[in-house]
């Protein structure tokens, strides 16, 4: 794909976009596209990648609400207060702030779009 020019920064090609190492999920990979950092917005949202075995352990996000939308793959999602559900392609998932919520036995690549509010980075 060419690379094209975009000074506002408004929009961008997903795969000029490096992947870079999650900082708690040893082996996952994040790709975040949109920041509080780069435009001045107060959300993020970011690709993420988690391959077969792996997984993001019990976690909670202190200030920001997560949403994840899988966009492939197959995994189990656990929410404290929900329990375990399937985590695939057609389910959208609100954690909200200061829940605590993991995923694992991944099964099948997942890649998940995912977004904070407020910002996270």
């Amino acid at each position: 794909m060419t690379k094209l020019e975009n000074s506002s920064g408004d929009w961008r090609y997903l795969d000029q976009i490096p992947w870079k190492d999650h900082l708690t999920a040893a082996g996952v990979k994040i790709k975040p596209y949109i920041s509080q950092k780069e435009h001045d917005l107060d959300v993020t949202c970011m690709l993420v990648k988690v391959p077969v075995g792996m997984e993001v352990a019990e976690h909670i996000h202190p200030q920001q609400d997560d949403i994840l939308f899988p966009l492939s793959g197959k995994a189990v999602m656990w929410i404290d207060g929900v329990g375990d559900f399937p985590l695939i392609p057609g389910v959208a998932v609100r954690v909200p702030k200061g829940v605590r919520h993991k995923i694992y036995d991944v099964k099948e690549e997942l890649l998940i779009h995912d977004v904070f509010f407020p910002a996270l980075i």
